[in-house]
Parts: C-alpha cells; structure tokens; sequence
C-alpha cells in the first residue's frame, strides 16, 4: 500500500513537473518569460540602450536641420541609419560567428516595416518639435501595444490598462497642445511612430525567445536597409563631410541601442524593464540643452509626466500580474 501511495506521488510529481514544463514553454514561446533571467543585467542593458538611443535623436535632428549642412529628407537618414548599422552588424557576425536558427521570416518582415515606418517618422517629427516632446510622446507605444493585443493576440484588457492608457493618451494631448494656432501638427508624427514602436515591440519580445540578438539584428537591418535604398532614390543629395559622419554615429548608434534593447527584453519580463526606457527623456532633455540650447516649457514637462505615469501604471500591473499568474501556476501543479 505504502509503495503505490509513493508511486502514485511520484507520478504526480512527474505529471506536475510536466505541466510546469509545458506553462513555462508556452510563456517562452509567447515571450512573457525570458530564457537568461537576469534582471540586473537587464536594467543595465536598458539604461544603456536609453543613453544610445537620446543620442541618436539629436543627431536626426542635426541631420534633419542646418547644424551640419543643407538640411536631408527624413528618408535620407533614415537610409544612413540602416546602412552604417547593417555595416557594423556585419563586422560583429564576423568576429563573433554566432550560431543561427530558423528565423521566423513573416515576424521579421512585419518588425521591419513598422520600425522603418516609425523611426522615419521620429526623425522627421525631431526636426520640427523638441526632442523632449517627441521622446515622451513615443512612451505611448506600451499603450498600443495593449490594444493591439486585443484583436491580435486575443488578450482581455482590465479596467487598470485601461485607466493607465486613458492617462498617457492624456498626456498626448497635452503636448498636442490643441487649439487655435498653438497645434502641434509634427507631435502627429510622433504619435503614428509610438503606434508603430507598439508593434515593433511585440514583434520583438517574440522574436528574442526564439532567436538570438545578432540574428534578430541582422535580418531586421537587412529588411530595413532593402526599404530604405528604395525610398532614398526619391530624396537623396549629396551629403556634406559633417553629415556623412553624423550618419555613421547614427547607424552605429541606433546598432548598439538595439542590440542593448534585445538583450533587456531577453533577460527579463517586459513589466520590469520597460519603465527604465523611460531614462531616454532624461538623456534627450540634457543633450538638446547641451547642443542645441532648447528647454522643455512647462506645458512639455506636464506632457511627459502624464504620459510617463500612465504608462508606469501599465508596467506596474504587466509585472503584478505576471507574478500572480507564475505563483497560481504553481500553487496549482503542487
């Protein structure tokens, strides 16, 4: 009696063991859990990624103006951007050598084209609004990336989400700055980028649980740079010997950001990482003061705090509610 009891527990255990295997290989799949954890290094990678980031936007708005030369079309830079970074991509495979896997090529055609639309309109938005306005307006993209998971992902969105995004949209009208004369038809741009970024990011954290950082690197700049020598046809002009390497910083830049960005979300849940991006409108504010000597007004300041708290909201409930659901998880298999 008392050995079936013992073989009954241990084949329960084995039976739990397997249902525990199989949750956390459909979190993985899906992208809700990372495959490394490390949160630590996560939130580092992240800050550093904000850092890369703020910088490549001042130097789209250099590009984009005349601090280094005739001004280029939106579309220019957005082709250097990709060139350099593909460039730099190909020299880290070749002294890395890592190893590859089958690439989920549909995902990556779709993260491609909304990044290259999103960041196409970034940079053409950074050119006509402070960079601080266009940085926080971008912090809406966890607020789309909710709402798309509805149709997309068939997800249920609490009364908590919805609060959180019903605060940030708020602060989007704020820096929309609506009304006679005062609105701000270039924040517009900004604000079709964050949807676009809302995208890029799902497809993202999908694509970091089944393939590598510099595979995910390589083909997405690869797909970019195919869309951006098209389109460059239409705009191009000579750049001048300042802007030529205003381009290689921005490509290699925008390379190293992504490469931050991927190996964050590969190392720990969305919900804790996430609010750390929110650093990018720091960095934004002292590199625009410090080169272009432009300050956020208060009505810019009010802007980023609405948004920032909104979506802060919405990755506090993203990381209470992954904890709740790994601990039921669990209590559940015992």
């Amino acid at each position: 009696m008392a050995q079936k009891e013992s073989s009954n527990t241990t084949a329960g255990g084995r039976t739990s063991n397997l249902h525990l295997h199989r949750w956390h290989s459909k979190r993985i799949a899906r992208g809700m859990t990372p495959i490394h954890p490390n949160p630590g290094l996560a939130i580092a990678f992240m800050l550093l990624a904000t850092v890369f980031v703020a910088a490549t936007m001042i130097l789209a708005k250099s590009l984009g103006t005349d601090a280094l030369g005739t001004p280029l079309h939106a579309l220019q830079v957005r082709h250097g951007r990709f060139l350099f970074a593909f460039l730099g991509i190909i020299a880290a495979t070749l002294v890395l050598r890592p190893q590859f896997s089958q690439p989920n090529i549909r995902l990556h055609v779709l993260r491609a084209s909304f990044g290259w639309v999103g960041v196409t309109l970034m940079f053409a938005s950074v050119a006509f609004i402070p960079i601080s306005d266009a940085t926080a307006i971008t912090f809406l993209n966890p607020i789309f990336a909710m709402a798309l998971a509805i149709p997309i992902l068939g997800e249920r969105v609490g009364p908590i989400r919805w609060v959180a995004a019903a605060i940030a949209l708020t602060g989007a009208m704020i820096l929309l700055r609506p009304g006679p004369g005062t609105f701000q038809t270039a924040a517009l741009l900004s604000l079709t980028a964050a949807f676009c970024f809302g995208v890029e990011i799902t497809c993202i954290k999908r694509l970091s649980a089944r393939e590598g950082p510099v595979q995910i690197l390589l083909i997405n700049n690869a797909l970019g740079l195919s869309l951006a020598t098209v389109a460059v046809q239409f705009v191009w002009q000579s750049p001048t010997g300042a802007q030529w390497a205003g381009l290689i910083a921005l490509g290699l830049l925008m390379a190293a950001a992504q490469t931050c960005y991927i190996n964050a979300l590969a190392r720990a849940e969305t919900g804790l990482v996430v609010p750390f991006s929110y650093a990018t409108l720091v960095f934004a504010v002292i590199y625009d003061f410090a080169i272009f000597r432009v300050l956020p007004d208060t009505v810019s300041i009010i802007g980023a705090c609405v948004i920032i708290a909104g979506a802060a909201l919405l990755a506090w409930r993203e990381a209470l509610h992954g904890r709740r659901s790994s601990r039921l998880a669990r209590k559940g298999l015992d």
